[in-house]
């Protein structure tokens, strides 16, 4: 949906209720906006109005936070468990042949990976936003809506791989070959080395390197094929999630953002591996390259078929320039690794949780706003939010949910054997864990409402930008993290080291 076409439009605090409360008295509007800014008041517009000293917030606390704990708590212990493991399949993906003979298949997972998950979050937010607005309600709209979002994904996972192709190439001549034999690691650990955007990975060694032409050519059919099939199969699920969420009447933008950045790098890292094995066996013939034709020629055929949409067909321009953007983040994301990751034991793992995590938190805040954004632009409440709690409840609600998924992702780590962690870290580790957790939700907070302000959709700006900034400062403050308790004379100590 288009942002309004002046301020006046974004004037959050004439939100209405629902049909029958839609009236406010003046002093509860000017109370509301002494205290919050647009995007609060847009949070805001669910309350219905105070009876009286007595009846507090106490009475209503419950009734306003029960959905963003049922649906977001469970989602963000799946994706952050799911966000583990995908390092882990991504530590056995490259020991495939094709990953080791072909060194840019290997440099071109984390650059599919960030830009591709950010496709299926914007998505996620642009559908999840149509959904609390009724606009899927309709079938034939629904089906419009549908079809013209997975049209458009079409076209974005081509474009987005082909430039993962070309920056793969970039690579493959700046980094240094090895040889002798690889050095032994964690799996998981160095799985994440790559899973968590790191631009330089480590080469495995081998004697017999290909490159060329045909190998840039296999390369990219490899990416684009394998993005194109993973924004099919994720792009329908992630569609059939939303409704299913809207019909069983839960809150999709709590549920749906995390569960696309998380799936999205699974399943994309499936089919990178799976096309690569096959392709690799025809590296020297025409077959790539007819590949690259079809999925060229497929896109285009989607992209007339996204023009000729009119729920999306302004969005075919929108939203490059944040998801190039995010690259450019994560490449200093990939300096920190590159300079931290050696000196400390379990870093890998551990900015999963300290980066994924308040990303994913951040993203659930920056698609609660921009639906409450879009309904207050239209005078109307997002249905599925009848009582809707402040934005600093959200946040605060947010924060107290994150803090027991951090801890039973640091207990399975320790349970499985992966890392030994003294309380003194687990300690420092919980409160930066909440500085990172809160710095996401201003972040998404403020990001959200300046990109509105400008009249740029959120659903289509916010997301990437939020996303790569998070694994960034995550990042720093577990360096912070591990320098303060390493001065302590404590130390992290991984599977490896205890093993040796």
């Amino acid at each position: 949906m288009a942002p309004p076409k002046d301020d006046d439009d974004i004037e959050l605090a004439t939100l209405p209720t629902n049909g029958d409360k839609q009236e406010y008295d003046d002093e509860e509007n000017e109370s509301d906006n002494e205290h919050d800014d647009e995007g609060s008041r847009a949070l805001l517009g669910g309350h219905s109005p105070r009876t009286g000293p007595m009846s507090g917030p106490r009475v209503q606390l419950w009734p306003q936070i029960k959905n963003i704990v049922i649906e977001s708590a469970p989602t963000l212990l799946f994706t952050t468990i799911g966000l583990l493991f995908t390092g882990e399949l991504l530590d056995q993906v490259s020991r495939w042949k094709a990953m080791v003979e072909v060194d840019q298949l290997i440099m071109i997972i984390p650059v599919v990976l960030n830009l591709k998950g950010n496709l299926e979050m914007n998505l996620s937010a642009r559908l999840g936003t149509a959904a609390n607005m009724g606009e899927l309600d309709d079938s034939s709209v629904r089906r419009k809506m549908i079809i013209g979002n997975l049209s458009l994904l079409q076209v974005q996972a081509t474009v987005v791989s082909f430039v993962a192709a070309c920056v793969s190439l970039l690579l493959g001549m700046i980094v240094p070959r090895t040889s002798g034999e690889a050095p032994a690691s964690s799996g998981a650990a160095s799985a994440l080395l790559l899973h968590t955007r790191r631009p330089r990975p480590t080469l495995p060694p081998v004697t017999d390197r290909k490159s060329g032409l045909p190998v840039f050519i296999m390369v990219a059919s490899t990416a684009m094929s394998a993005a194109c099939l993973s924004s099919i199969i994720l792009g329908s699920f992630m569609c059939g999630l939303i409704v299913l969420c809207r019909h069983y009447g839960r809150d999709p933008d709590n549920i749906a953002p995390p569960v696309a950045s998380c799936l999205g790098d699974l399943v994309t890292l499936v089919l990178i591996g799976a096309v690569s094995t096959v392709l690799i066996r025809f590296l020297h013939t025409p077959v790539p390259l007819i590949i690259c034709a079809i999925v060229v020629l497929s896109a285009i055929s989607c992209g007339v078929s996204t023009r000729r949409n009119s729920h999306v067909r302004d969005l075919i321009s929108q939203g490059w320039s944040p998801l190039f953007g995010a690259m450019i983040i994560s490449s200093a994301t990939g300096i920190v690794l590159d300079l931290f990751v050696s000196r400390y034991e379990g870093f890998a793992l551990l900015a999963v949780v300290i980066s994924g995590l308040p990303g994913s938190v951040g993203s659930i805040f920056a698609s609660r706003l921009s639906t409450a954004l879009h309904a207050a632009a239209l005078s109307m409440t997002p249905s599925n939010r009848p009582s809707e709690p402040s934005a600093r409840m959200v946040m605060i609600t947010l924060i107290l949910v994150t803090i027991p998924v951090e801890i039973i992702f640091l207990s399975i780590l320790r349970l499985l054997g992966w890392l030994t962690l003294p309380f003194v870290f687990v300690a420092f580790s919980v409160v930066f864990f909440c500085c990172a957790v809160t710095a996401s939700l201003f972040i998404a907070r403020a990001l959200t409402n300046f990109l509105w302000s400008k009249k740029l959709d959120p659903d289509m700006y916010a997301l990437p930008i939020h996303s790569a900034l998070m694994d960034l400062i995550g990042q720093l403050l577990l360096v912070l993290c591990f320098e303060i308790v390493s001065l302590l004379g404590v130390h992290v100590r991984s599977k490896v080291s205890s093993a040796g």
